[in-house]
């Protein structure tokens, strides 16, 4: 297979071009030159958002192009156009963003999709952003050669958002650690690199149209997440496991606070963690246990320093100590019986 990336630096477009190579595929990837491509590719460089930023694309023919972009819509609208008659497939990695707020708890893919989109706009908002990008690859493509990969939360080694990096670091440096429940809170995610598996496969199985990719519901939960990085870390935390009412009571913002976490029995949970994957599970989706995706990624951010590439696009996560400490006192002191605390 010839497979062009767009991107292949980071995250997922590393971890697709890494799959590929694993697979003897001949990789192309076009990147600013802001970061080395892994070994074993041609590299290209190029400017989407600049005047002829795709021109060293001209001529070159593909099986399947992968594209991860998300930003304005009509840089994706300029590579489909580009590749459509260059390239056999095209696979854009957009995000379960896309559909209506709030989504119902398990939407499949033929749920409401935001609207206001479009594959001419500039940069607007994520949602609208990836549905135009839908859009342009769709325009382009048609729906028999286009993937639209509708992935949820992505962890794994390469992670440049820190979510997963940052509770590794929080669990590492130890003492007692808020820990939001409750421990058994089921959650979905997707390791980056059994994303790259599934979409290479979707390549080979000449796959189209729109794929939730994440997890099954309750592949994992929250405990199951933390007890992994505890483990990998050197057991010097002491997860303290605090009920939802407490840590919403105390102001802190579910998802960007406290990466992953969300409430149950709110929409952001519903959105994140219910969504219905029977498609991509009967299209070859398979997941790893979250124990390995915990451990690859301490072991990879040990090899860097500690310190996780993060996006300029996308605002830092993490809890501060002080607001943590204040919580946890907060947690200890004595109330009323039947007033929810912490959790054993």
């Amino acid at each position: 297979m010839r497979l062009l990336v767009l991107g292949g630096t980071e995250f997922v477009g590393r971890a697709v071009v890494e799959a590929a190579l694993g697979r003897d595929w001949e990789v192309t990837v076009l990147h600013r030159g802001r970061h080395a491509p892994p070994p074993g590719v041609r590299a290209l460089h190029g400017d989407r958002t600049a005047p002829d930023g795709l021109a060293a694309l001209a001529g070159g023919t593909w099986d399947a192009v992968v594209d991860t972009w998300s930003a304005a819509p009509r840089a994706v609208r300029d590579a489909a156009r580009l590749l459509r008659e260059g390239a056999g497939r095209y696979v854009y990695v957009s995000s379960r963003s896309v559909y209506a707020w709030p989504p119902p708890a398990g939407c499949a893919e033929d749920a409401p999709l935001v609207e206001g989109a479009s594959a001419d706009a500039g940069q607007s908002d994520y949602a609208r952003d990836k549905r135009g990008g839908e859009l342009a690859v769709s325009d382009a493509f048609g729906a028999d050669r286009s993937v639209l990969v509708r992935a949820g939360l992505i962890l794994g080694p390469y992670e440049n958002v820190g979510r997963l990096p940052w509770w590794l670091n929080r669990v590492a440096r130890g003492g007692p650690v808020l820990a939001p429940g409750p421990h058994g809170l089921p959650l979905q995610y997707i390791d980056v690199r059994d994303l790259a598996d599934w979409l290479l496969g979707a390549v080979e199985r000449e796959l189209g149209g729109p794929y939730n990719l994440v997890s099954p519901p309750g592949h994992t939960t929250m405990g199951r997440l933390l007890d992994a990085c505890a483990a990998v870390t050197g057991g010097a935390a002491r997860l303290r496991w605090t009920d939802p009412g407490t840590v919403l009571a105390a102001g802190i913002e579910p998802w960007v606070q406290l990466p992953v976490w969300t409430p149950p029995g709110s929409d952001l949970y519903d959105a994140l963690h219910t969504a219905d994957v029977t498609r991509a599970l009967a299209t070859g989706l398979a997941c790893r246990p979250v124990e390995d995706t915990v451990a690859d990624t301490w072991t990879w951010l040990r090899d860097i320093g500690g310190t996780a590439p993060r996006r300029p696009d996308r605002p830092p996560v993490g809890l501060d100590p002080e607001t943590e400490a204040k919580v946890l006192a907060a947690a200890d002191a004595p109330r009323p019986e039947g007033v929810p605390g912490t959790t054993p």
